[in-house]
């Protein structure tokens, strides 16, 4: 028996989905530009974020209260686009759902609506095309003249992976053509990472730079962060490591909330904890508390 691909207008769902994303923000009293905290969203309207030991990407358990639950086992980034896609069920008032593991967020094409739905939901809840444009502006960069470690940058302003932009910005946008993107995406994270340290790492790696405007940065014990040339650390959350030319590069050693200063530019890096058992996975626990050198729960 032959099965039937669903059909539906996916301009028309895109645009119901900006709209929602809009209306969230507003909503939760955030602007319309900037990088947000999607856990901190999430608290705001009374949803429940819990990191869990399981193989999947996430799941969505409605009720009073609702609960988002993600797998502790996926990249941070990964982890952050998946709340934000579970958000969406919330938002538009679906059922309970089970999100399996996906090579790439947005990478094929849902063939379900309300999976379409929510994942372009997540897209423009965590990057909106006023506040890319902003970031593009101000480094006076354009998306389809950006090289690689340009686009991470900026992929790590928002909080999401490398892909996960290009594909927003090419699919989503129109703010890059399908080819460039293409290009983009055949540079593997290794390769990334590589080129803006100098040598290879398996290591997680965030950039950030003085024109990042977010007040706070997610990280993990054992990321490696570039920071801006001059960079200095208030407490021991982050061990110095070397200077390069484009920064400073430190380590996340130790969960908490640590101030960063260079020149007139500050930011509070949270770092989250890491289980130590094999395989390597994140932080497991109620997203609220994730910074706590003890962790509370339930």
């Amino acid at each position: 028996m032959r099965t039937t691909k669903l059909s539906f207008d996916r301009r028309a769902l895109a645009t119901e989905a900006m709209q929602a994303a809009t209306a969230t923000r507003a909503r939760a009293k955030l602007d319309q530009t900037g990088p947000i905290c999607i856990y901190g969203l999430c608290e705001t309207l009374g949803v429940v974020v819990r990191f869990n030991n399981i193989n999947m990407e996430g799941m969505y358990q409605r009720g009073v209260p609702a609960r988002i639950h993600l797998s502790a086992r996926r990249p941070l980034p990964r982890r952050a686009y998946n709340c934000a896609h579970e958000l969406g069920h919330h938002v538009f008032g679906h059922g309970s759902s089970i999100d399996e593991l996906r090579e790439d967020a947005k990478a094929r094409p849902w063939e379900n609506p309300k999976e379409f739905l929510a994942d372009t939901f997540a897209g423009f809840a965590l990057m909106p095309i006023i506040g890319l444009r902003r970031a593009f502006a101000v480094r006076r960069w354009t998306p389809e003249t950006a090289t690689p470690w340009q686009i991470f940058t900026i992929a790590c302003e928002f909080g999401v992976g490398y892909g996960t932009l290009l594909t927003h910005l090419s699919a989503g946008l129109n703010m890059l053509s399908h080819r460039r993107a293409e290009a983009l995406q055949r540079v593997t994270p290794k390769a990334l990472r590589a080129d803006i340290l100098g040598k290879t790492t398996s290591d997680p790696l965030i950039v950030a730079d003085c024109h990042r405007t977010a007040p706070t940065l997610d990280a993990e014990v054992n990321t490696l962060l570039l920071l801006p040339p001059g960079a200095e650390i208030a407490g021991d959350g982050l061990v110095f490591e070397r200077d390069l030319a484009v920064g400073r590069l430190f380590r996340a050693a130790k969960a908490g909330i640590f101030q960063v200063r260079a020149g007139d530019w500050a930011v509070f890096v949270r770092i989250a904890p890491v289980q130590k058992d094999e395989p390597w996975y994140g932080y497991i626990g109620l997203a609220q508390y994730r910074h706590l050198e003890e962790d509370l729960d339930e």
